[in-house]
């Protein structure tokens, strides 16, 4: 789950807040799609065009979209409903959209390491 997680703009490793909280690495994985009772002319499309090429197999398809986020939190909680926030708020329209988050998954170099 976290190939091409670990980049990005959160800078590397955990870091600290303004108050001095230690921050970790999450990364987790969004996948919105649309509601079931709302038409999805980019599945269609696709549909039709995998027919056209020979796979005629293939009863229905619905198009959506996923995202791969990493974000900087204190705990896993706080980074579930920070992500949360941003799916209701951008990632996903939900008057037509549905989403879901995935599993959060801290990052190796955030992890605590166990004792021997």
């Amino acid at each position: 789950m976290t190939d091409g997680l670990a980049g990005g703009s959160v800078a590397a490793g955990a870091g600290t807040r303004g108050d001095g909280a230690t921050l970790s690495r999450w990364a987790a994985r969004v996948r919105v799609m649309p509601r079931p009772e709302i038409l999805d002319p980019q599945g269609k499309a696709i549909g039709s065009a995998l027919e056209r090429l020979g796979f005629a197999e293939v009863e229905q398809v619905r198009a959506g979209k996923s995202f791969d986020l990493v974000v900087a939190a204190p705990d896993r909680g706080s980074a579930r409903e920070r992500l949360e926030r941003m799916c209701s708020e951008l990632l996903a329209n939900p008057i037509i959209e549905d989403y879901e988050l995935g599993e959060l998954e801290q990052l190796a170099e955030d992890a605590p390491e166990d004792d021997p």
